[in-house]
């Protein structure tokens, strides 16, 4: 962790550290709650107000989370509010979720010296208006590929959140509770924080240095040290695949002894388990990111477009034009009502319909019900 702006000490009794959360389009709400409940518990514990928040929108209008549920908020970005931190709190579906107006805000904020933050997706908002460039950062793991490629100059981590200097940025779910208790801290020292933590029943603080989406490797490292070793080369390899030979050599063993390795505890071949994470980057490339078809199969390691798209169909069960166009043709459709419909959809079909354009949408039934066909592709190369 760099040096942050955000962890510099306030004593208790002096101005209300001033909070404000900008909503974006379909956030999480179990983000945005996991972020609000510390400062509200703290203020609960101390009698005092030691941290006031605002939700902010574009317009001042509802904004409705990626479960339907619409929240309003307390004024838009219009309004002459002054604040110490803007947290922007992003979620399904981001790079489509905001525009030019809210960019142009938080550029306006970063030049009056406000401290700028983002949870969940909420830093590719940030990253759009060169808010991070140069600096650490952290964002949901399901968002980091389309950040990398889109915003080169932004030094993206696989950690759960990052303070550094004037940003601090985390990625969802729960982990927005760790960022914020931690700013605590800092703040206010560790028996509040420690306080805080007995109320929510939480039995600590992750570290900001702890990765996210990690719980296999974190399964092997001590039980199969060498196939932990392996696996985490495949993933930072995923451009230029490396020969299983290589791989092997690598770790100190031999091919057959990684092919035993692989079947042994993780049920698959090396090759297959390899190219499901480059497919699973592709897939994530196509939904989030404007690159071409051509270009993604280039940036996941498949040496031409047509054996990336044989490769895919058979994993997803749709060509990447089909998994492409279907993102879009979806954004369409938002604007076009059925006046023959009587019944309103339901806020869980809405949600259900927005996530569409989530590189996670349908996953579990094609991530555990391909095996025979992955290792089919993996055989054919």
């Amino acid at each position: 962790m760099r040096e942050s702006t955000v962890s510099r000490e306030r004593a208790v009794g002096t101005e209300p550290y001033r909070v404000g959360f900008l909503l974006i389009n379909n956030f999480t709400l179990v983000a945005l709650a996991s972020a609000i409940d510390p400062l509200r518990m703290a203020n609960q514990l101390t009698s005092s107000e030691l941290y006031t928040w605002q939700l902010l929108s574009r317009d001042g209008e509802a904004v409705k989370a990626s479960d339907g549920i619409a929240i309003s908020p307390d004024g838009s970005i219009d309004d002459k509010g002054s604040f110490d931190i803007v947290i922007v709190v992003g979620g399904v579906d981001i790079t489509r979720s905001f525009g030019a107006k809210e960019v142009h805000w938080l550029q306006t904020q970063a030049h009056r010296k406000v401290l700028l933050g983002a949870i969940c997706t909420g830093a590719y908002v940030l990253a759009s208006g060169g808010l991070l460039d140069g600096y650490q950062c952290s964002v949901h793991w399901e968002c980091l590929a389309s950040l990398q490629e889109r915003f080169p100059r932004v030094k993206c981590s696989n950690h759960l959140y990052t303070l550094d200097r004037d940003r601090m940025t985390c990625t969802g779910g729960s982990v927005p509770m760790d960022m914020m208790l931690s700013m605590i801290t800092r703040q206010h020292g560790k028996a509040l924080t420690n306080a805080v933590c007995d109320m929510f029943v939480c039995d600590r603080v992750r570290p900001d240095n702890e990765l996210q989406r990690t719980p296999l490797r974190r399964l092997l490292v001590t039980s199969q040290p060498k196939l932990a070793e392996v696996t985490e080369l495949m993933e930072a390899n995923l451009e230029e695949p490396i020969e299983l030979e290589e791989l092997a050599s690598f770790v100190g063993i031999s091919r057959r002894q990684l092919e035993r390795l692989f079947l042994k505890h993780l049920n698959c071949t090396p090759s297959r388990y390899y190219l499901k994470l480059r497919l699973d980057r592709a897939r994530q490339l196509l939904k989030q990111t404007t690159c071409s078809i051509i270009e993604v199969a280039s940036m996941c390691g498949f040496v031409s477009a047509p054996h990336f798209s044989r490769c895919y169909r058979k994993y997803v069960g749709i060509s990447p034009k089909e998994e492409r166009t279907a993102v879009w043709s979806f954004k369409r459709m938002e604007s076009h009502s059925d006046s023959t419909l009587v019944a309103l959809p339901t806020s869980s079909n809405v949600a259900l319909q927005i996530a569409r354009a989530e590189p996670s949408y349908g996953s579990v039934n094609f991530m555990f019900d391909q095996q025979s066909t992955i290792q089919e592709l993996a055989a054919s190369g």
